[in-house]
């Protein structure tokens, strides 16, 4: 398994605290408790892994954010159809 350098939450700038929070709000409200929880708790292991580069870090997950947006023509339905169908062919578990 690769090892890669986090900043924990409890030493985050406030450039990392600001991606975190800008693109936490962009997700669906189901997905505001992560299910692989970084230590500390406010961002999930992927989203931790960004942690060097916040601004890499905001844009990353903000485009999946926004991909998820309830105006856009699919249903929710269908975008977790299409999130899910994606990340069985990248043999991706998140």
């Amino acid at each position: 398994m690769t090892w890669i350098k986090t900043i924990p939450w409890s030493e985050a700038g406030e450039d990392l605290r600001r991606a975190v929070e800008a693109q936490r709000e962009l997700y669906p409200a189901e997905y505001a408790v992560p299910i692989h929880p970084a230590p500390g708790g406010q961002a999930s292991q992927i989203v931790a892994s960004h942690s060097l580069i916040p601004d890499a870090l905001y844009h990353a997950f903000a485009t999946f954010g926004s991909l998820m947006s309830p105006q856009l023509p699919l249903t929710r339905r269908q975008q977790e159809m299409i999130t899910t169908v994606v990340s069985v062919k990248n043999r991706c578990h998140y």
